[in-house]
């Protein structure tokens, strides 16, 4: 059955992987600036935005 209640769980510092800060609990989700500080998804995201540059600058100035 589901544990519903409003207690904080019990962590003991054996269950915590090893990359985890002392304060943050191993469950807790992380955020979307967590997702943006990754490097791959950031060169991605700027080539994305390159691409929208030059499809603008194309329509200004070549068109």
């Amino acid at each position: 059955m589901l544990d519903t209640s409003r207690e904080p769980a019990p962590a003991s510092a054996d269950s915590l992987p090893a990359d985890t800060p002392a304060g943050l609990p191993a469950d807790e989700p992380r955020g979307c600036l967590y997702a943006l500080s990754q490097p791959p998804l950031m060169i991605f995201l700027t080539v994305i935005g390159l691409l929208f540059l030059l499809a603008a600058l194309h329509d200004l100035y070549l068109l």
